[in-house]
């Protein structure tokens, strides 16, 4: 992993609010600090990510702002046509099982939270061709 994505932990409060407001750039998460070898990612999103999944990690959500969806499909790429969707309003939290391809969208636009493990893609170990509005990362450094 390179460290040039990595923001050192501080010794100080990190206001959330404030850290949304230092970037714009949409489905492009900041890391906000690391817990062990986990990263807290926030993130602005609007319209639709990708169908993707990670396979050995889950992957979990709490939304700042906005509403969320997640949509899930039941079984590997393509599955067995079985999707359901989870509706996240603001302060609700849900967690990705490792393995379920899912895709989170925001029709009006949500500020999210992340937990990943440092070096987590933001579209997975697999995924559906990548639309150019979604970032390929493992996440830029805050202020980045």
């Amino acid at each position: 992993m390179s460290n040039e994505n990595v923001t050192p932990r501080v010794a100080e409060p990190i206001l959330l609010s404030a850290a949304l407001g230092s970037f714009e750039a949409l489905w492009s998460p900041r890391i906000v600090t690391r817990v062990n070898d986990y990263d807290v990612r926030v993130a602005k999103v609007a319209g639709e990510h990708v169908w993707h999944v990670h396979e050995d990690t889950d992957e979990f959500f709490l939304v700042v702002e906005g509403t969320l969806d997640i949509a899930l499909r039941d079984g590997d790429e393509g599955g067995d046509g079985g999707e359901r969707r989870v509706t996240l309003e603001r302060g609700a939290v849900f967690v990705v099982p490792r393995g379920v391809w899912h895709r989170p969208r925001s029709g009006r636009g949500a500020s999210i939270m992340l937990l990943e493990p440092s070096g987590t893609s933001t579209v997975g170990d697999a995924h559906d061709e990548v639309p150019g509005h979604v970032d390929v990362t493992t996440g830029h450094a805050l202020g980045a």
